[in-house]
């Protein structure tokens, strides 16, 4: 086999072994998964993931589980619950809620979506409609607590995530309200003092909120039983030893749920809880992201082979250090401090100069872009003040351009082919590649400019102020991935270790935007991975630019919350 092919073919093996193996697992025993839509609240579509377990008929109905992921999330995240309550016989509608993933605009509206989420999965006549539980993460909690204030008698049994009543998310829980409850709150939850006032997870037993919920004035104890479950009034408290998102990817979080269920819904199939495959899912996935990168890589290579794109190859010439110096070492330092330093601020600043619009609609998409604009002036002038020897790069614009399109293009064929065939994303967890919707793309087109303006500044400083001549690949590699993403993984590595040692974060204000970090270092390990390859090729950093300004925009945008309509 010829050179160019081999990271071109390796990449399509890796992506069609990794959708098999989740979609076999997802489809384990019979369950056929359908994407569906349907209409919510002032005529929104609603999208969702429907698993139907085998044998399951209009004659032969199933108990039912809506579940609803959390803030910034999509539906594929809620996958390891929803295989598990599949597997045990139940109809589950994973659905995308208001603003997230394919379901319209804007989020936080009609419930997050969950009344019409308990609306939709009723109307199903494959469901026993007096066996119906409702399952959420962190907001998706709130989701499924407006379903329950909607319907009062539309479920039999909860299970709160990571989430919590009252506040002004939702109505106050009570002993009578709402149905038979189960709270699975994380030792190591981010959100303690948020969600129930308490300063760490492990102390939410002492939440006066939590207590009302349960009808007690004395500290709510772990895995005990209150109320009665054939009254509807059952609670019990669960503290699984992981963080906020680690309940996605705990097989203690969810055999919670899976024990509760079990124990509050009639029908669906005996399995202990013990007996959970979900994980093997989340590796095939994982195993397609990976193949993802790859066949991006290979593509580029391969269209770089053809007569249309060869003026563009060529090896690198100039660098900017003949070895590692003291000035290299404090460039080094800096690009990879600077970026964390700032990452707080500067997300606090761009929520509250830009904010949400119909030209900005996705709060968290607008942070991350000021932040990256910010930063990569601040890259551009710190390589004039620690000026490094001049490096000379190729700057053939319009075939990089297009070349650079072509490859995502084939990436993103990719994502759509097992999106269609499989049902499922390239992913680890909450980090996830999926297909945009039409309103997503064109929310993305405007996101494009910023984020090719940063990483055009970021890619050639990276490249024009950390190059030594006696680099070896696999250093050029690791140099790049550690200037990009090195300062975020050392930071996040003090945060969880306070975390796990002290109960709380080091900076318990910003919980949120520390778990948005935590997508930063894979994130930036990808464009790192990206933008060498190309460079080492073409000896420019236009083709990684722009390939990660694509990749990037497209990631963000459709993995996140859109606050204001489009269109």
């Amino acid at each position: 086999m010829q050179q160019q092919w081999r990271t071109f073919v390796f990449g399509w093996v890796l992506i069609v072994t990794g959708s098999l193996l989740a979609h076999f697992i997802q489809t384990s025993g019979g369950i056929t998964i359908k994407d569906v839509r349907f209409t919510g609240t002032g005529g929104k579509t609603l999208a969702a993931h429907l698993y139907i377990p085998a044998g399951v008929t209009p004659e032969e109905p199933a108990p039912g589980i809506l579940a609803v992921h959390g803030y910034i999330n999509s539906r594929e995240v809620q996958s390891g619950f929803a295989i598990e309550f599949a597997r045990r016989g139940y109809v589950v509608l994973a659905m995308d809620q208001a603003g997230h993933g394919y379901s319209d605009a804007p989020a936080f509206a009609n419930g997050y979506g969950g009344p019409a989420g308990l609306t939709y999965l009723r109307s199903l006549d494959i469901v026993d409609k007096d066996n119906i539980g409702l399952e959420g993460h962190s907001m998706g909690g709130w989701a499924i607590l407006a379903a329950a204030n909607a319907f009062p008698d539309g479920y039999k049994a909860m299970v709160l995530e990571g989430a919590s009543t009252g506040g002004n998310r939702s109505a106050p829980g009570a002993p009578q309200w709402p149905r038979n409850v189960a709270v699975v709150f994380s030792q190591f939850d981010e959100f303690a003092p948020s969600m129930w006032q308490v300063p760490r997870g492990s102390e939410v037993g002492s939440s006066a909120n939590l207590q009302a919920l349960f009808g007690t004035g004395s500290t709510v104890v772990t895995d005990r039983l209150y109320g009665d479950i054939t009254q509807g009034t059952a609670r019990i408290l669960h503290s699984p030893p992981v963080t906020h998102p680690g309940d996605h990817i705990s097989h203690v979080a969810i055999g919670h749920a899976l024990d509760w269920f079990a124990q509050t819904l009639d029908g669906g199939t005996a399995l202990p809880a013990s007996d959970q495959i979900w994980f093997y899912k989340e590796l095939g996935t994982l195993l397609a992201l990976i193949g993802f990168v790859t066949l991006l890589c290979g593509s580029f290579n391969l269209l770089l082979a053809t007569p249309a794109f060869a003026s563009l190859r060529r090896v690198p010439e100039t660098f900017a250090y003949g070895s590692r110096s003291a000035r290299w070492w404090l460039t080094a330092v800096l690009s990879a401090a600077i970026p964390v330093v700032t990452f707080y601020p500067l997300m606090r600043w761009g929520g509250q100069l830009l904010g949400a619009s119909a030209w900005l609609p996705q709060t968290i998409t607008t942070q991350v872009a000021f932040w990256g604009v910010v930063n990569g002036l601040i890259f551009t002038g710190m390589g004039l003040v620690l000026r490094a020897g001049p490096v000379r790069f190729a700057r053939a614009l319009l075939p990089m351009l297009l070349i650079s399109l072509a490859s995502v293009a084939i990436g993103y064929i990719a994502v759509l082919l097992a999106q269609y065939f499989f049902l499922v994303d390239f992913r680890f967890w909450f980090v996830g590649v999926k297909a945009l919707s039409l309103t997503q793309l064109q929310i993305m087109l405007v996101y494009l400019l910023p984020f090719t303006g940063f990483f055009v500044l970021a890619l050639r400083a990276l490249h024009s102020g950390l190059t030594v001549t006696s680099d070896s690949r696999l250093q050029q590699y690791g140099s790049n991935v550690l200037a990009l993403m090195g300062g975020f993984l050392a930071f996040l590595l003090l945060q969880y270790g306070s975390l796990f040692l002290r109960g709380t974060l080091l900076t318990p204000a910003e919980s949120l935007n520390t778990i948005v970090m935590i997508q930063f270092v894979p994130l930036l390990t990808i464009v790192a991975i990206i933008s060498t390859y190309t460079y080492r090729r073409t000896a420019s950093y236009l083709p990684g630019a722009f390939i990660n300004a694509l990749f990037v925009s497209w990631y963000i945008v459709a993995g996140q919350a859109t606050q204001f309509p489009v269109g």
